[in-house]
């Protein structure tokens, strides 16, 4: 035996079969030999009554002195009762992102995973997470193992995600066959919350004790701060009056009025059901949305339209498919892009007029409670018990919403919006009110 020194190390030659050459002073330290040339160093040690070998790395990698420490490092280890070499077959055998997804879309599939109120998501949700999976998160964390991830590695995946570094066109089975992956502050914040969701979800394994994704400030995206202003809003209603003189467009144009004189997600108006519809009780009875089952009054504009529907359609759906089939109105993205494509709204998306619904309810003075109840958000009890007793406030609430939007549609102007603070003038107005919402109402029964 010789103390292992770079000029013993570069001197040994190379034998028919591999063998070690043990350092003198460090017992257990040692040089493995290969044919090929190859030397790398190792220490070898006892545990649980067997001889075990650990690799500390390459020579040229790794120096002689370098080696040493690690070797003290490891040894130190052994005599407190650790035992490297199975550390490591542990680690290398560690769960790798692209595996926790595999386990996370399977349970995705079969609605063990929850979300609001603790429903399996739905159908619709749990497409877009597959998607980001597979065109964000794979291509960006698959071979890295879920141990390994920290704040700064998820940090610089939110950022290529930002910067479009899995932007790209794939195979689908819309969109004519294929679709447009695009990044973005959007994109990139939405994924990062799912790969937060992703990683809970592998604490509940028991594979991390901690989420790395927790703290991280994601972007924000700026197309849910957009809203209509008055001025707007009448440019909105001279486009549908001017795209209504296009027959594809009939159906489309009835669809975005009623998102925005309802403050309703797009898929809850497109894919709109009679037996949801509830014209005596002046309400949409929701048996599928986003917050799962949701009760959204709906205002006088609202009714008289639907009533009118009614008369002409007979299907399952308030919005058919064409040739009258029994589906629910497929177009409507096509369209919209038609009708908006070059207008002083353009880059205006369905959201923007449910964003614009609650911000029109904030300036004529209603409160949250209210706002929330009229658009289905999920506000825990308080907002179940304020439909269900005080669901006359809530209609007339949505009729002056609705009405006072469909009256901007129509070109109308309002010098002012906000309710007087003046008592005697808000009881004047509120019997004005009350008298004008009864007349028709009277009339209709």
């Amino acid at each position: 035996m010789v103390k292992l020194t770079k000029r013993v190390v570069d001197a040994v030659v190379a034998e028919a079969k591999d063998y070690v050459l043990w350092d003198e002073e460090l017992p257990g330290f040692g040089l493995r030999i290969f044919p090929t040339g190859k030397r790398s160093y190792l220490i070898q040690y006892r545990s649980g009554g067997r001889s075990r070998r650990y690799t500390i790395g390459t020579h040229g990698i790794w120096t002689p002195e370098a080696a040493r420490r690690e070797a003290k490092m490891q040894l130190a280890r052994v005599a407190q009762g650790e035992d490297p070499a199975e550390d490591r077959a542990e680690l290398n055998k560690a769960m790798s992102m692209k595996e926790l997804c595999e386990l996370y879309m399977q349970d995705l599939r079969d609605g063990l995973i929850l979300g609001k109120g603790g429903r399996p998501k739905k159908k619709s949700t749990v497409d877009i997470d597959l998607g980001r999976i597979e065109r964000h998160v794979i291509p960006l964390l698959g071979s890295r193992r879920v141990k390994d991830l920290t704040k700064a590695i998820l940090t610089k995946v939110m950022r290529d995600i930002m910067a479009g570094k899995t932007r790209a066109f794939i195979k689908t089975s819309k969109l004519r066959g294929r679709a447009n992956v695009r990044g973005g502050p959007g994109t990139a914040a939405r994924t990062l919350g799912l790969i937060g969701g992703i990683l809970t979800y592998a604490v509940d394994l028991g594979i991390i004790d901690s989420n790395p994704a927790h703290g991280i400030k994601r972007p924000k995206d700026n197309v849910r701060s957009r809203r209509l202003n008055d001025g707007e809003y009448r440019i909105l209603g001279r486009m549908l009056k001017s795209a209504g003189q296009i027959d594809k467009f009939g159906p489309t144009i009835d669809i975005i009025r009623q998102i925005a004189l309802t403050g309703c997600r797009r898929g809850e108006i497109i894919n709109l059901k009679w037996c949801d519809v509830d014209l005596d009780g002046s309400c949409l009875r929701l048996s599928d949305s986003k917050e799962g089952k949701s009760v959204r009054p709906i205002g006088l504009p609202v009714v008289e339209f639907l009533e009118q529907q009614q008369s002409e359609n007979s299907g399952t759906y308030v919005f058919s498919g064409p040739r009258g089939e029994d589906t629910a109105f497929g177009g409507f993205p096509n369209h919209w892009g038609e009708i908006f494509l070059g207008s002083p709204l353009e880059g205006v998306t369905p959201h923007v007029l449910r964003h614009s619904f609650a911000s029109i309810g904030n300036d004529l003075g209603f409160t949250e409670v209210t706002i929330a109840a009229l658009m289905g958000h999920a506000k825990g009890t308080v907002t179940s018990k304020y439909i269900h007793v005080l669901d006359a406030a809530l209609i007339m609430a949505a009729d002056t919403l609705s009405g006072y939007i469909a009256a901007l549609l129509d070109g109308a102007v309002f010098k002012q919006r906000a309710y007087s603070l003046d008592r005697g003038s808000r009881k004047a107005a509120l019997a004005d009110f009350i008298a004008r919402q009864e007349a028709p109402r009277k009339k209709a029964a």
